[in-house]
């Protein structure tokens, strides 16, 4: 049963009016049983001062493309009701006529556009409304006999409204209802979801979550968990194995959807997942259609379901099965356009949001793991509303051109206009070794300044969270990764990318950047730092750079490889002859690669930086005394020295290197591959040319 979130104590601290409505909406939407992500909307009826300092009656309103769970005070509207309410004499008003009008009543020009439904609570003649789409509800109301089971459930407390699109003629038909029944304490909108109300926030969110438990008891009460989805039909694979098998298809799927924008991925295998995946009848209840309108614009009308029987040994199986399912929708939903779009329409991406394996899981499509998040957050309470709509009759859904109607609706596709603007690296994952260090982490920073996800691979997993926590903090959940990994051990790559690829995807952008130094004549460099500079530096840079070839072609969307090299890979620096010879490899290496990726998309360029001092674990290392003495100063002198010898007498920082990382990652530079580029303040012995 769903609980009330109201904490008396907090409401009392709260000033009343606007502050206590921005409180209900927080806790309607913390639980999503309740209320679906952007979904429902919320009002109050109160006296304000307008500018005048005249008292007027104004209902405030979400605003459009709110969350209720984390919206605040600025993200409602305030309408003035003496405005608003002549519309009711009314017989029709066409949306653009509606979003004008509202245009007009609003107290303050700087509020968000009115929710689409602000009629809906305008009209009904209550000081607060909620319109909330819980789970028990839209079961019911999506159930083929569910206004009938409805009169059991609530006698005649109800007032029942045929599917119509938000807006004008859906407000008033409610408003009629309500009025025309004395007894209403309750809307059930067909296909759609729950309007109640009440004198008092409290008495209104206790009304909601009321009406929400009744109906779940009485579901509750007929639901056969053996039965559940025409029963199983296949066993979920263990965790680990259905996990292993997500991030070796991952990559696939990231490409077979990226084919007109570059998708992030997400997985989800959690127990009601499992269960509908399994079950006989999914695959045709998976297509009846979606299991409310507000689902539309971030599942589709229908998710694909893969028609594959679990087999751990049957990976290519699955892929085949992943490509031509994936290519079968976007065909499909092309047609599903034609078929129902009106004069100006553009399509969205053909590709589908809710990928559902048998004994797997699901995996979700979105322009940032945010988004796909969504999708998939947004499946389960599908998943739900099926779960009670089946246990009471048939599952019923719009019909497909209701369905397109909402997915291109003006006025829906008016919030998506309100997310920030995509920017360089939005829709792109980038793989940073080193990730905890000075360029590592100012790299990833960089990166993610302009919409990339970032993975952070380090040996110092500490390091590498600190940073990932700071970017998660600033730019949102999951922007950042951290994993522990020696670039040295193969089976540590390997499950670094496989991390990788659950978590996003896949990947678009590798940084081989993970370092150390040694200094000693030449004559005095034994076989063990020979060797220790050759494994990490070489065979690490190969083991990173090969991984991700492999998955940049599984992909077959391109890729982009910056390894950060050395001014000694141009220069042979004086007692380095082990670290100056392999970063020479690495910038050959670098040249190959970039030799045979050229036909998969795949560029691969090298940085040359010099002295990097601050924020690097090398220079603060025995590296600094070491260069210090080959040079005949002391080690506190090293900075000064390095900025006199450049031709432009500066310092280069870790930022300096990270917007070089940034233009070989970026379309700037789309055409250039098997490139290296200075940074280093211009240091003549170590010009490429």
């Amino acid at each position: 049963m769903v609980q009330s979130l109201w904490e008396e104590s907090k409401a009392q601290s709260l000033q009343g009016g606007l502050d206590e409505l921005v409180y209900r909406s927080n806790i309607i939407g913390a639980d999503r049983r309740v209320c679906n992500w952007g979904g429902g909307n919320t009002s109050s009826k109160m006296i304000v001062k307008d500018f005048r300092g005249r008292d007027v009656e104004v209902m405030y309103v979400k605003g459009s493309g709110s969350d209720l769970a984390s919206m605040k005070a600025g993200n409602f509207t305030g309408l003035r009701m003496e405005d608003i309410r002549p519309l009711f004499e009314r017989d029709a008003m066409s949306d653009e006529e509606m979003v004008a009008y509202l245009g007009h009543c609003m107290i303050d020009s700087k509020h968000p556009r009115a929710s689409i439904e602000t009629l809906l609570h305008a009209f009904l003649p209550f000081k607060h409304v909620d319109h909330t789409h819980p789970d028990a509800i839209i079961a019911l109301c999506c159930a083929d006999n569910g206004k009938e089971l409805a009169k059991e459930i609530f006698g005649d407390r109800f007032v029942w409204v045929p599917y119509v699109r938000p807006g004008f003629t859906l407000s008033k038909m409610i408003a009629e209802g309500v009025l025309a029944n004395p007894n209403a304490e309750l809307v059930l909108m067909e296909k759609h979801g729950l309007v109640t109300w009440g004198e008092t926030s409290e008495a209104c969110y206790a009304k909601t979550i009321a009406i929400i438990n009744e109906a779940e008891g009485f579901i509750e009460a007929r639901v056969n968990e053996a039965k559940l989805f025409g029963g199983v039909k296949h066993e979920a694979l263990p965790a680990e194995v259905r996990r292993s098998i997500a991030a070796q298809v991952m990559p696939t799927v990231r490409g077979a959807v990226s084919d007109a924008k570059k998708m992030i991925l997400s997985f989800d295998d959690e127990e009601d997942v499992m269960q509908f995946v399994g079950g006989f009848a999914s695959p045709e209840l998976s297509q009846v259609g979606a299991a409310c309108p507000d689902h539309l614009v971030h599942t589709k009308v229908v998710p694909l379901f893969i028609d594959w029987t679990p087999n751990a040994d049957d990976i290519e199986g699955l892929i085949a099965k992943l490509k031509e399912g994936i290519a079968a929708y976007k065909e499909q939903y092309k047609a599903y356009f034609e078929r129902n779009c009106n004069e100006g329409d553009v399509m969205f991406e053909a590709a589908p949001r809710v990928i559902l394996i048998p004994g797997v899981g699901m995996i979700n499509t979105g322009k940032s793991w945010a988004m796909s998040k969504v999708s998939g957050a947004l499946y389960h309470r599908a998943i739900a509303v099926m779960r009670g709509s089946t246990a009471l009759g048939c599952f019923v859904s719009l019909s497909e051109n209701e369905s397109y109607n909402v997915e291109y609706w003006p006025l829906e596709l008016y919030k998506l206009t309100l997310a920030p603007a995509e920017a360089e690296f939005s829709r792109k994952i980038a793989f940073i070794t080193g990730g905890a260090g000075g360029i590592g982490s100012e790299t990833a920073r960089r990166l993610v300044s302009e919409g990339a996800h970032v993975v952070l691979a380090d040996l110092n997993l500490e390091g590498a969270q600190k940073v990932a926590a700071e970017i998660n903090e600033k730019y949102g959940e999951n922007r950042a990764l951290a994993v522990k990994m020696d670039v040295t051990k193969e089976e540590e790559v390997g499950a670094a990318y496989a991390e990788t690829a659950l978590a996003y995807g896949g990947v678009d952008i590798i940084v081989n950047n993970a370092g150390l130094a040694t200094s000693s004549p030449f004559d005095e460099t034994t076989l063990k730092e020979w060797n220790l500079n050759m494994n990490v530096l070489g065979t690490g840079y190969f083991l990173v750079a090969r991984e991700a070839f492999k998955m940049m072609k599984q992909q077959s969307i391109g890729g982009n490889m910056v390894f950060i090299g050395s001014k000694n890979s141009v220069y042979a620096g004086k007692n380095a002859s082990a670290y100056s010879a392999v970063k020479a490899l690495e910038a050959h290496l670098a040249r190959c690669i970039a030799a045979e990726g050229g036909e998969f998309g795949i560029r691969v360029n090298t940085v040359l930086p010099d002295a990097i001092l601050q924020g690097s674990a090398i220079w603060n290392s025995g590296w600094r005394n070491e260069r210090a003495a080959a040079y005949g100063i002391e080690p506190d002198q090293l900075e000064d020295y390095y900025r006199k010898r450049t031709t432009l007498l500066v310092n280069i920082f870790p930022r300096d290197i990270a917007e070089g990382i940034a233009f070989f990652a970026s379309s700037k530079s789309e055409k250039t591959t098997g490139c290296m580029l200075t940074v280093d303040g211009g240091v003549p012995a170590a010009f490429t040319r």
